[in-house]
């Protein structure tokens, strides 16, 4: 078979999220986010892995997401849509029982004029200024919107992962002020909160990446391993290059293999002569440029022949790899082709 194999360990997923739950303060919710196809990793399968574990409320981006996420896990789990009532929402929001999480005050108009007895949640801007209400609006807002009720009034921390910053007590004393007192229930961690301690937690926290494995999470359990199958192998004589642009050259006599997977499915062409890729325990450079479909990679210094080679695996998680080209480990993993020949690991009980 041509094309790599993306294996995702489902329960490594639940026992992730089993590890934040216990982590979360001993009343609260634990809630699990699966949007851009649970970053990736198949949020159908995830979801209901994530159900048997004890999940009752999901978080997801989009109206779309949510009515798939509705097939898969059927009636009773809440479904928070993060971006709100946008137009073309409504009968969507209405016929699947999904909640908008309400950003702005035209996002509050078009709830309250075309579903008023739905449920819907709030997000308040604490900071961050990207989605939510800010302060003068939900002071104008608050006293209906609290009438009718809220599901879950939210905020999102812009700096969990960064400590030393004082953001996050910033952002922390900002939501209690603007919520403190109003019987509501909420929520302010992600994955970073709930490691930043229980004054974060309130009512429900919501982990997105430390699910699948990312940091900040740096217990987490992997779920991921890309491997590439090995094409064809080269001898390239010292002095010969390899590769678009000429940008790597032999300074030994070297034995190439080229393998399946290229820049369509979401390897970077920034990893060019940068990434490593592993055959058990042992190291192999890519070599030359990323390509569409094709990597080049260094094996002179293995015994054998392999049939694969890792790029995300036990040796190298994705946050290894995006460090070698400046992103995160979310890019990464959403970036991941749905070329690749999917193979999940799953015990079922």
């Amino acid at each position: 078979m041509a094309s790599a194999s993306l294996r995702i360990d489902i329960d490594a997923i639940a026992a992730n999220w089993s590890a934040l739950d216990a982590q979360s303060a001993p009343t609260t919710q634990t809630a699990a986010v699966v949007k851009a196809d649970a970053y990736g990793t198949g949020a159908g399968r995830v979801a209901r892995r994530l159900q048997r574990a004890g999940v009752r409320t999901f978080f997801v981006a989009l109206a779309d997401e949510g009515a798939s996420l509705r097939q898969a896990v059927g009636e009773g789990p809440e479904i928070f849509v993060l971006s709100g009532h946008m137009p073309g929402d409504t009968d969507m929001l209405d016929d699947l029982d999904l909640t908008a999480v309400l950003n702005a005050p035209e996002q509050v108009t078009r709830h309250m004029q075309t579903l008023p007895h739905a449920p819907f949640a709030v997000q308040l801007d604490t900071g961050m200024n990207r989605l939510g209400l800010e302060d003068t609006e939900w002071q104008s807002l608050k006293p209906a919107l609290v009438a009718k009720g809220p599901a879950l009034v939210m905020s999102h921390l812009a700096c969990s992962d960064e400590l030393e910053t004082g953001m996050n007590e910033r952002q922390l004393a900002e939501f209690k002020r603007m919520t403190d007192g109003l019987g509501l229930r909420r929520s302010l961690a992600a994955t970073g909160g709930i490691l930043a301690g229980p004054d974060y937690h309130f009512d429900l926290t919501r982990p997105g990446i430390g699910l699948y494995g990312g940091l900040p999470f740096a217990d987490a359990d992997p779920v991921v391993r890309l491997s590439l199958p090995v094409l064809q192998i080269r001898d390239v004589a010292p002095g010969e290059t390899v590769g678009y642009g000429n940008t790597w050259t032999a300074n030994r006599p070297s034995r190439i293999a080229t393998v399946s997977g290229g820049y369509a499915d979401g390897i970077s062409r920034h990893l060019s002569n940068k990434a490593t890729l592993w055959a058990g325990q042992t190291p192999c450079p890519l070599v030359g440029r990323v390509s569409m479909d094709l990597v080049t990679v260094d094996i002179t210094d293995l015994d054998g022949t392999p049939e694969e080679l890792d790029l995300i695996g036990p040796q190298q998680s994705v946050d290894h790899l995006a460090d070698l080209i400046g992103t995160i480990g979310y890019e990464v993993l959403t970036s991941l082709s749905r070329r690749y020949n999917r193979i999940y690991t799953e015990t079922l009980v």
